[in-house]
């Protein structure tokens, strides 16, 4: 992937990212280019070295094939969940480093359900809101909408509600 400045990209840590420069470091005699990026929504820097960008998960962000993908996550069962919430909470941690934005989104989805039916750990609530962060700002981006719609998008595809008209194209 080579990004340019001004395009919106995906960091699989940190969210959508808008490339806003490529500079150029020495590091021990040998000049390597890096990608500068800001954060959507938190303006947080962020450099990574340009040829490490498809090593480290820097994407696109989705079209209309990867918010179908993403709805379809949102949408389905929900696999096995433990009952203890310390192997439950670590299980979420080690989802949410995955660099694969579509597990991310079962945690979300895990979460979200397990909140509305039994309620969350203070952990758990901290879990599921910055899985969901990142999620939302994709998707408003992705689909040109705000953030409050995309909220509204991914608790109707949790809760297994229709599709709005708009998306219905997508599946």
């Amino acid at each position: 992937m080579k990004p340019a400045i001004g395009q919106i990209v995906v960091h699989p840590h940190h969210g959508p990212a808008t490339v806003v420069g490529i500079l150029e470091r020495t590091f021990r005699g040998q000049t390597h280019q890096y990608l500068q990026l800001e954060v959507v929504g938190s303006g947080m820097a962020v450099s990574l070295p340009l040829d490490k960008a498809d090593e480290i998960g820097l994407r696109p962000l989705y079209d209309a094939e990867g918010v179908a993908a993403l709805l379809a996550v949102l949408g389905a069962p929900s696999d096995h969940v433990q009952e203890a919430w310390t192997r439950r909470f670590k299980e979420n941690q080690a989802r949410m480093r995955s660099q694969d934005q579509l597990v991310q989104a079962e945690v979300v989805r895990d979460l979200t359900r397990r909140s509305a039916e039994r309620g969350l750990s203070a952990g758990e609530k901290e879990q599921l809101f910055l899985a969901t962060q990142p999620l939302l700002t994709e998707l408003a981006l992705a689909l040109g909408i705000e953030r409050e719609r995309a909220q509204e998008i991914v608790d109707a595809a949790v809760v297994g509600e229709d599709l709005p008209q708009e998306l219905r194209v997508l599946s």
